[in-house]
């Protein structure tokens, strides 16, 4: 019996040294040394003499074969391939150039590589743009989609110098103004011609009150110009006139009729206090059922 026990503790003592050798323990582990075989398995440190993997034919493929477009910025840059984007950039071209040019300058300047269709469909676009002329060639008696030349049409046509504006000014049938705005469309130097005018009392020009810019233009008379000499000036300075609150009475006291009315009272009746309205007590409601108030009667004195 003895001996059976013993074989049976053995045995559990066997397979618990067992396990505790296969346990790893992390102290043992990360202050051991490497063994030869991990040494071997090292690769060696390149030396100065060597050549680096840089230079090596199969980097120098992978690096030819790399794209030069940045990952950061679209792969389509430049003036694009979209036809509303095209026709922007042309009438911005036409506009600066402020000249006849053909679609073959257009095109060179876009620096479009496209197919004919999309030229073709440039061109039409081109021809029904509000902002742009096409004028066909006279030589040809058919007209195709590379003739004819294009310039820029302005809002205001035909203002470019002093004469033209103010023949423009004049054919007005309204009372409005020109916009400088409008105006720098066909004529962009115009600020330098319109502030000459403005002196020769030629225009009537709207300025804003933080940059004195000019935004409006109007039709001005030269002869309704007249200069006042110095001595009136200074008399008309050294008269004192009443204060606006005497004004009203002393114009009816002449016999005059005021634009306005008394400012006295005016400002009388803007300090008098306003005067709360009194609430409406509460009604009280018709009577109804008057032909049953004899049923709500006591008549308790009555018994016997």
């Amino acid at each position: 019996m003895s001996s059976y026990l013993e074989k049976q503790s053995s045995a559990f003592k066997g397979t618990l040294a067992s396990a505790a050798s296969k346990l790893s323990n992390p102290s043992t582990k990360s202050s051991a040394k490497p063994s030869a075989a991990t040494t071997k398995l090292a690769p060696p440190s390149p030396s100065p003499s060597a050549p680096s993997e840089a230079n090596t034919p199969s980097a120098k493929r992978k690096r030819e074969a790399a794209p030069d477009v940045p990952f950061s910025q679209p792969s389509l840059t430049g003036y694009g391939q979209d036809l509303k984007t095209n026709m922007a950039f042309a009438v911005d071209y036409l506009k600066q150039k402020r000249q006849p040019k053909t679609i073959a300058d257009i095109i060179d300047h876009l620096s479009l590589r496209v197919s004919d269709h999309h030229k073709r469909e440039l061109t039409e676009g081109l021809r029904r743009h509000p902002r742009v002329d096409w004028r066909p060639d006279p030589t040809l008696a058919e007209q195709t989609w590379q003739t004819g030349l294009y310039s820029h049409r302005p809002i205001i046509p035909g203002v470019k110098d002093p004469v033209s504006l103010l023949a423009h000014l004049q054919r007005k049938t309204d009372a409005s103004g020109v916009s400088v705005k409008d105006l720098k469309d066909g004529w962009p130097d115009c600020e330098p011609t319109l502030a000459e005018m403005e002196k020769e009392h030629k225009i009537l020009v709207v300025r804003t009150k933080k940059d004195n810019t000019a935004r409006y233009v109007w039709a001005d008379d030269p002869s309704l110009h007249h200069h006042v000499e110095d001595e009136f000036t200074t008399l008309w300075e050294r008269m004192k006139l009443p204060p606006v609150e005497e004004m009203h009475g002393r114009l009816v006291k002449v016999g005059q009729k005021p634009t306005g009315d008394d400012p006295k009272k005016i400002i009388a009746q803007a300090t008098k206090p306003k005067q709360q309205k009194k609430r409406a007590g509460k009604r009280i409601g018709k009577a109804t059922n008057v032909h049953m108030q004899h049923l709500m009667q006591d008549y308790s004195d009555r018994r016997r």
